[in-house]
């Protein structure tokens, strides 16, 4: 019985060691691969420029709301309990209103890059799918990936931009 588990702990050892250096597995650098890409620059500036927009309305909403504390702070002295109280009632709704400018501006930025990236991601997905087919890849691994342990195999980050008509 003993002889058996062993003889079966090393089949199972040698056939696993075989599928092992069966596989073909590649590397490649998507990073550098989105960098190349024309429409991810274009993404990027599209959403630089959104996030200027949406980041100046809270500057200008912030900035009126510290003009306003400051006016208030200086007459508080001259002004009645109840006014003062009225008026730190209003900071605090504006504080709020720009808190809530600023998480709307942050849940439209990600809306808008799932939106921007998404043909992007595909494109590059289709690409890295055909490379991987064409040179029999079982596994294409990027080297930015924390998961990467070790980098011996083809890098298939040229084919991939060749796929692409990238330099």
């Amino acid at each position: 019985m003993k002889k058996l588990s062993v003889l079966f702990a090393a089949i199972v050892m040698f056939v696993s060691v075989g599928m092992a250096k069966a596989q073909k597995i590649a590397t490649l650098d998507l990073v550098s691969i989105l960098n190349a890409m024309p429409e991810k620059k274009k993404a990027d500036t599209d959403l630089k420029a959104f996030l200027d927009v949406k980041e100046a309305e809270i500057k200008k909403k912030t900035d009126a709301m510290q003009a306003k504390y400051k006016l208030y702070t200086e007459e508080a002295p001259k002004k009645t309990e109840a006014e003062n109280k009225s008026r730190g009632d209003e900071m605090q709704k504006l504080q709020a209103e720009a808190q809530q400018m600023s998480e709307r501006a942050q849940k439209d930025l990600a809306e808008k890059e799932k939106v921007a990236y998404a043909p992007i991601e595909k494109k590059v997905m289709e690409a890295v799918g055909k490379v991987a087919k064409a040179n029999s890849y079982d596994y294409v691994m990027d080297v930015n990936s924390t998961g990467l342990i070790y980098k011996g195999g083809p890098d298939a980050t040229a084919a991939v931009k060749k796929e692409l008509n990238l330099q």
